[in-house]
């Protein structure tokens, strides 16, 4: 598989480097350990399933090229691509590349396995003392298997070698090979073979059957790879290649590569967005669920931002193009999404550690199979030990192939990668999705993440009325509310803004206000049509000897509710109250209820009073709260827990709790994937639904779940398989596992891996 090397400003550089010729986790392991000593290297983590090496270096100390070097000196190859290409070309190349293994090995093993039949079927006539001929047929045509399907085997495991290195072309290569050489001798010479009292027996039809056999399961695993890629190509796929832009008076066709920042860019209904930018003229609804998992289609007017590969619903609008390229929200997200898949589970240096010293491993037990068949004592004859010797040493090389544990964290990760990521929820990396399931307190932000964020007006209420009222033609209200918002249009409270925000929802007409004064921590005033108007808390209202009891317990109730009441006087006497409040979303109970039934604690955390918080938290459900914290509180309180010895998500909107986010020991960013939230945390929430955090640790769960099946399974398949070939059913039951059972039982546990970890593509996550 091919990539293209990127960087990125961060601690010192970072460089994708792609590496050919990994097989197996022993490879991975190898060339990860040489990356790691070579001086100037702070981290690499090598991607078995996407054939690359990500390396985080000083630049200072080391250059890309001898990077390269220091995986050729593993004995794999790798390049430094001359030009630097976006996520789209990335994965179009990761595509073609695919494409193209897949179709070699499909012609390979279906060369390899006509082979095998035919071999087997001349294998028949070998008995007898006139199958000289037959026996050179074989010799030929297994060399041809060798050399033409199975080439790469042995001059990948010879340059293993020369570098001081094993891995599964190694075993593949031993056992094949010995196989090979013993049936070459044995037609060459059958009557040494025979004075010695062995039989001449040739194995070219398992060496043929093993390299098929092998061959399948390369294949099988190649298309499961694809498969583990399938939501990032359907991302990249929603890339338009072309964009009708207006030039020059003239709509026409350019490729997307080639709009211009601020060009207008015509989009019809039916059509994907091609670039991100402002609406310029036109209104439409855009089904934006690429970007966020929303299915309800978003309404877009004059000024509202629009997302490439997003889809254009039902009217024609013109935009002005703003991000291009590689910053596109589209591209962002793809790139995320490719440096999430190019990371390691920590889970993963398990395998690394076992296949760091399997390899050898095997090779001596092997060599103590072959001997043991030889000099312990057999009740069978003498000159068939060295047939069963041969045929269980080669059976445990074949067997014992570590593709299994190679494949079983990173094809889950990428599995798990791609459905986050058509949930909404993108990961940063496989820390961030290992952690997440050991996440027992989540911490939740008040403003944007429980709350909307947006405050509203949420009662009106005039004097001598029993209760409020927000409804659009209630009279007294609509009066009371327009006077109000007159005078606070000329405040920059946030408040403020929502009373005229609430005013104007209603289509009502406001004045302008005179002698506009406002009083610090109190509230304002001001003269509206004649009236002179007092707006702000009591403390307000006492400086002008205005009595609020009657009206005092409806604040205290609104108070009391999460609602900030403003008292409004109207030439020295009490008039009314007006509330304002941040809602909390609609989906906020739901996301409690469900964090709540995964065994996780929920913490409210905010800078608002503590009275204001508890009534928030009564509403969303959530039992702690802290309150009237500043951001460096907020990673304090963070701290704090972490004390406890609990392990803290933290949700936020990635901006002003990026401190706290980072402190976390997982950051959840609400974000809407084109801000800076996509940077601020270890996981986004492309949403911006809270629900979607639970929806994030049960997916970690899952995954974590089914690494640690296929890591289990690809263990003691080694540990139940490795005595079975060496013959040790054969005392007992007279079994003795043939090489070429042995190669499709090796075939089986990769496929069976890869295959476990593609169900989380169909798993039910909470809200699906």
């Amino acid at each position: 598989m091919t990539s293209t090397a990127t960087t990125e400003k961060a601690a010192g550089t970072r460089l994708v480097i792609p590496v050919t010729g990994m097989t197996c986790t022993a490879c991975q392991a190898r060339v990860q350990r040489n990356l790691a000593r070579t001086p100037g290297v702070a981290d690499a983590t090598v991607n078995l399933m996407l054939n690359n090496a990500t390396v985080s270096f000083d630049p200072g100390a080391v250059s890309a090229e001898q990077l390269v070097e220091a995986i050729r000196d593993s004995g794999y190859g790798a390049e430094l691509p001359a030009n630097t290409k976006g996520a789209f070309e990335e994965q179009e190349e990761a595509e073609r590349a695919h494409v193209h293994e897949v179709q070699t090995l499909t012609r390979k093993v279906v060369v390899a396995m006509a082979a095998a039949v035919v071999a087997m079927g001349l294998s028949m006539w070998t008995a007898g003392e006139s199958n000289t001929l037959i026996r050179w047929a074989l010799l030929l045509l297994t060399t041809f298997i060798m050399v033409w399907a199975g080439r790469h085997f042995y001059t990948r495991a010879w340059s293993a070698l020369k570098h001081g290195g094993s891995n599964m072309n190694t075993l593949i290569s031993v056992g094949t090979g010995a196989a090979y050489l013993f049936s070459v001798a044995a037609t060459i010479a059958p009557g040494a073979f025979l004075a010695r009292g062995v039989q001449p027996h040739i194995y070219f039809e398992a060496v043929d059957a093993i390299i098929a056999l092998i061959l399948l399961g390369n294949l099988f695993e190649a298309r499961a790879k694809q498969r583990t890629s399938d939501a990032l190509r359907a991302l990249a796929d929603l890339q338009p290649k072309t964009a009708r832009v207006v030039r020059e008076g003239q709509e026409v066709d350019v490729p997307v590569e080639q709009v211009r920042h601020g060009e207008l860019v015509l989009i019809r209904p039916g059509e994907r967005v091609p670039v991100d930018g402002d609406v310029a003229s036109g209104g439409t609804a855009v089904d934006e669920s690429m970007l966020t998992g929303e299915s309800m289609p978003v309404a877009k007017g004059v000024g509202d931002r629009v997302y490439g590969g997003t889809m254009n619903r039902t009217g024609a609008i013109r935009i002005a193009a703003t991000t291009l390229g590689a910053d596109s929200a589209l591209a962002r997200i793809v790139q995320l999404m490719r440096d999430a898949q190019g990371t390691r589970a920590p889970i993963q240096n398990l395998a690394d550690r076992v296949s760091s010293i399997f390899v050898p491993t095997v090779i001596v037990l092997s060599l103590i199979t072959f001997g043991l068949w030889m000099y312990l004592p057999q009740s069978t004859q003498s000159g068939m030990l060295v047939v069963h010797a041969v045929t269980a040493a080669v059976a445990v090389l074949i067997i014992a192939c570590p593709c299994a544990m190679g494949l079983a964290v990173p094809t889950a990760m990428m599995v798990a990668t791609g459905k986050g990521a058509s949930l909404g929820v993108l990961f940063k990396g496989g820390e961030a999705l290992q952690r997440a399931n050991d996440i027992d307190v989540v911490v939740l932000d008040k403003t944007g993440t429980v709350t909307e964020g947006r405050p509203t007006v949420t009662d009106v209420m005039t004097v001598g009325r029993s209760e409020g009222g927000t409804a659009n033609g209630d009279e007294a209200n609509d009066v009371l509310l327009a006077l109000v918002a007159s005078v606070e249009r000329q405040s920059e409270h946030p408040l403020a803004d929502a009373i005229v925000q609430g005013a104007k929802a209603r289509g009502l007409t406001l004045a302008d206000a005179e002698g506009f004064q406002a009083v610090p921590g109190h509230g304002v005033t001001a003269v509206v049509n004649g009236t002179a108007l007092a707006v702000g808390n009591a403390a307000l209202m006492a400086q002008y000897a205005i009595d609020v009891s009657p009206l005092r317990e409806a604040a205290e109730r609104l108070s009391g509710e999460g609602k900030t009441p403003a008292y409004v006087a109207a030439d020295g006497a009490l008039a009314g109250l007006i509330a304002v409040a941040d809602p909390i979303k609609e989906t906020t109970v739901d996301a409690v209820k469900a964090l709540t039934r995964l065994g996780i604690d929920t913490v409210l955390l905010t800078g608002d009073t503590q009275r204001t918080a508890e009534a928030i938290a009564k509403q969303a459900g959530i039992t702690r709260v802290i309150a009237g914290v500043l951001p460096e509180g907020k990673v304090a309180a963070v701290r704090d827990l972490q004390r406890e010895g609990r392990v803290v998500g933290m949700v936020g909107d990635g901006i002003n709790d990026a401190p706290a986010l980072a402190q976390a020991d997982v950051g959840f960013a609400i974000g809407t994937g084109t801000d800076v939230a996509i940077e601020a945390g270890d996981v986004t929430l492309m949403r911006g639904d809270p629900r979607s955090v639970a929806q994030a640790i049960e997916l970690s769960r899952k995954t974590m779940r089914t690494m640690k099946q296929n890591l289990f399974w690809a263990f003691i398949y080694n540990a139940i398989g490795i005595p079975i070939a060496a013959g040790a059913l054969y005392p007992a039951f007279g079994i003795q596992l043939s090489p070429v059972i042995a190669s499709g039982a090796m075939a089986f546990s990769s496929v069976s891996v890869v295959t476990n970890s593609l169900r989380l593509r169909r798993v039910r996550i909470g809200l699906q």
